[in-house]
């Protein structure tokens, strides 16, 4: 036996007899981390298949991004396939398998898509709306990831993220742990920790890829750098430093892995080009103040484009589009970058040391950091999961029961002026398909009560298919939906649920005598729960509700809790137990 492939051997030297054994076409398939999807979705059986051989065989990729899947079992599955793939290979090295957030509410193809077989629990920032300074909950939740995502084969998790939900308009920032950078850092610690579940990456651990390096909050006007048109990343208030604080917590507690964003700073001392190229940034700052020896990867797609259904996405080097990906990839790789995430072409790599302009050393300094989590998760020695444990381990009833139990906890009494809602009530519903314990009527004029779910406003479409899944724009809610509103509050005692995926402008809301609640992903049955009193409900807001939009434009995207007047301030809301009496409207 190899000394690589003998687990009693010591990691280093595990490593050391790999490295020599690989050609520079091997070690740059470990530099990319592209996704890849099992049959059934978008992609037939067959052509999942193929393009699975294409990339573990032929290109000698062997880290993926696992997008759909159906259900846990085809994860699983799929996973099992790959490795076998995998083990075809000259050298044999397993894969290495990620995924974006598999549990909240929400499906975008580029940060997370739902799993309905696994638990599920609010998104991050009611994870932080969970009252007082618990950060017990995020490190359960975590640990419950651990657990689900062990036993489908995936062993990184891309999260958590670690940015700073300064900026209200902010569309990514319902992924995050909210504005306040204390708490961010205290639950990305705990969350990490779950993941790891244990003091060391083992075996039986996730690894955490903390993101986004050095804090993706500052999107000027809050528009997301996913889309070329919205690059630029800005700090009018000078609070650069920060945004890196919650990374160098997670830096402290053992994170291993961080990613740099898409966004380029403008107007400060760094370089104007995107973060995976900028040396001030990933080089002096991540790997020379900091000292951060793990590995860095990318955000996905910065050097090559990539069909995504109907959509090109990519390439996303903003502030070198002119450069070609050649050219990209070297510059990133000199600042530090060791894997590019999204992008799938490991010739680029090749075609950099055969000419000189990077060194076989330099990659070979990568490959260790890589080759080391490969070996301190076990996956050289456990190459298959269970397809049955996976059925029945992901989704189980305890994970079920513990991610409700969360949405509840999570969601934020405003106010209370309709009061609870007696059971059995007859209701007129929007945005609810299962009102349990109530009667549904489709005649307003026949309701006792009228029961309305909204989203957080945003604005359609904004010009770009990207921004479809990237809500931008303003945080005030049209005027027919208030007029709608208003109407329904003067026919019958009006409750209103909003998902707080950005800070809405609920002021008009107060005005109409309503019992409001936010909540942050929550079934229906959570949310009727929450209004007819048969749950405590004990969240506070995980940020500011700013008082108006003009409020909004005139604070700093940098600075955190700059709105002026705010309507509601972070920690805000309003206790109440279950059970409580009936208050009359």
């Amino acid at each position: 036996m190899n000394d690589y492939l003998d687990p009693t051997q010591p990691l280093e030297r595990r490593i050391d007899d790999l490295l020599p054994r690989m050609t520079i076409a091997e070690k740059a398939g470990l530099m990319f981390h592209p996704t890849t999807e099992p049959g059934g979705d978008s992609l037939t059986d067959a052509d999942a298949l193929r393009d699975a051989e294409l990339n573990v065989v032929e290109r000698g990729i062997n880290h993926f991004n696992v997008l759909g899947g159906g259900d846990s079992a085809g994860v699983a599955g799929w996973h099992n396939t790959l490795q076998d793939l995998a083990a075809s290979t000259r050298l044999g090295i397993p894969i290495t398998l990620s995924s974006d957030p598999r549990h909240g509410f929400r499906s975008n193809p580029f940060t997370g898509q739902s799993l309905d077989s696994l638990s599920r629990w609010p998104e991050t920032t009611g994870i932080a709306a969970i009252a007082g300074t618990d950060t017990d909950t995020a490190r359960e939740y975590a640990d419950i990831i651990r657990r689900e995502f062990l036993a489908m084969g995936i062993r990184v998790y891309l999260g958590p993220m670690a940015d700073i939900f300064s900026e209200p308009r902010w569309s990514r920032g319902f992924g995050t742990f909210g504005e306040d950078p204390a708490r961010v850092a205290e639950l990305t610690v705990a969350f990490i920790e779950g993941l790891r579940g244990g003091p060391t990456l083992g075996p039986e651990a996730v690894a955490a890829v903390v993101k986004h390096f050095p804090g993706g909050g500052p999107q000027l006007r809050g528009d997301d750098a996913h889309d070329s048109r919205y690059p630029e990343q800005v700090y009018p208030g000078g609070m650069q430093e920060l945004h890196i604080q919650p990374f160098e917590k997670a830096f402290a507690a053992g994170a291993t892995q961080v990613m740099t964003y898409y966004g380029k700073p403008v107007g400060t001392e760094w370089d104007e080009v995107g973060f995976a190229f900028n040396a001030p940034v990933v080089r002096d700052i991540l790997r020379k103040r900091l000292h951060f020896d793990g590995i860095v990867v990318t955000d996905w797609n910065l050097l090559e484009s990539e069909r995504m259904g109907d959509l090109t996405f990519g390439p996303n080097g903003w502030g070198l589009g002119h450069l070609s990906p050649v050219e990209r990839a070297r510059i990133a790789i000199d600042v530090g970058v060791d894997q590019f995430g999204g992008d799938r072409n490991p010739a680029l790599i090749e075609e950099l040391v055969d000419s000189g302009a990077v060194t076989e050393e330099r990659i070979d300094q990568s490959v260790r950091r890589l080759l080391r989590e490969k070996f301190q998760l076990g996956v050289f020695e456990k190459r298959h999961v269970d397809i049955d444990r996976a059925r029945t381990t992901c989704g189980a009833p305890v994970y079920f029961e513990k991610g409700t139990a969360a949405q509840s906890k999570s969601i934020v009494l405003l106010t209370d002026e309709a009061g609870i809602l007696p059971e059995g009530s007859r209701v007129y519903v929007e945005g609810i398909q299962d009102p349990s314990g109530l009667t549904m009527t489709p005649h307003v004029g026949d309701a006792e009560a009228i029961i309305v779910r909204l989203e957080a406003p945003f604005e359609v479409g904004r010009g770009s298919v990207v921004a479809e899944y990237f809500h931008g724009g303003t945080l005030a809610f049209p005027q027919s939906t208030l007029d709608r509103l208003r109407n329904y509050a003067a026919q019958a005692p009006l409750y209103v649920s909003v998902f707080l995926e950005r800070p809405a402008i609920l002021g008009p809301l107060l005005e109409l005598g309503a019992t409001v609640l936010g909540e942050f992903g929550a079934s229906d049955h959570v949310i009727i729960k929450a209004f007819t009193g048969r749950t405590s409900l004990t969240g506070t807001l995980p940020f500011d509700i700013p008082s108006s939009m003009e409020a909004v434009e005139k604070s700093r995207e940098d600075v955190p809790f700059d709105t002026e007047a705010p309507l509601f301030r972070a920690g805000f809301g309003i206790a109440r137990d279950a059970g409580a009496p009936h208050m009359a409207a």
